[in-house]
């Protein structure tokens, strides 16, 4: 058994930190193509160019290439679209972790730590416009030669247990609809889900980019 420790974050883990986060989120890239090839609209392409390139060039050949170079371009893109979306993330939070997740502002970051080196990471912060009432949840990611070891639950818990002292309503986080394994890890830790929707932009109503809002309430809660 690896043993491990959940500890606060140190300046000197920003790189780790962020190679954790990257190397975790491009695991979901094979998962999110294929949750698109599954649109409705994307098979009924593929299905029409199959057949109006079948019919006119009397030959499997053309089709079966045809669809072939749109699935191989659609994975690329869709793999350039992910990868656009960790840079964002990156800079985002993860630019400047200490000032981003700053005690004096009510935010918090860990790490867990196995093997001399960081293998799990997970940050709170409180939520906007919700004032101090509510924590978001953010950047919960374990290695994955170290997973199922309960590092994960145990960066939930640590961030539970931190809201809980400060005196917060709630926690709450958002997933994406590929996202399953950290669904399953949230509600056993007692999240439940609060509100579903669709990415309100047209590359996610596109890809029916759904996201699953958990929120776990501290109200009354020891």
């Amino acid at each position: 058994m690896v043993e491990y420790r959940i500890r606060p974050y140190r300046p000197e883990d920003a790189e780790a930190v962020r190679e954790v986060f990257a190397t975790g989120m491009s695991e979901y890239a094979p998962a999110l193509c294929l949750h698109v090839l599954r649109q409705p609209w994307v098979l009924l392409v593929l299905g029409c160019t199959f057949c109006l390139l079948l019919a006119s060039a009397r030959s499997l050949l053309l089709p079966i290439l045809a669809v072939t170079l749109l699935l191989a371009l659609a994975r690329h893109l869709l793999g350039y679209a992910w990868s656009a979306y960790i840079e964002r993330c990156l800079a985002d939070d993860l630019r400047d972790i200490a000032a981003s997740y700053a005690e004096s502002a009510g935010a918090r970051f860990w790490v867990a730590e196995a093997d001399e080196r960081v293998v799990g990471t997970v940050g709170v912060r409180p939520a906007t416009g919700d004032g101090d009432e509510e924590l978001v949840l953010k950047r919960m990611s374990v290695r994955k030669d170290y997973r199922g070891l309960g590092i994960a639950a145990a960066l939930g818990r640590a961030a539970l247990a931190f809201a809980r002292q400060s005196g917060r309503r709630a926690v709450v986080l958002n997933t994406l609809m590929v996202q399953h394994e950290a669904r399953a890890l949230y509600e056993r830790l007692g999240f439940r889900r609060h509100r579903r929707y669709v990415l309100p932009t047209v590359y996610g109503r596109l890809a029916n980019c759904t996201i699953t809002t958990y929120r776990y309430d501290l109200t009354g809660t020891s």
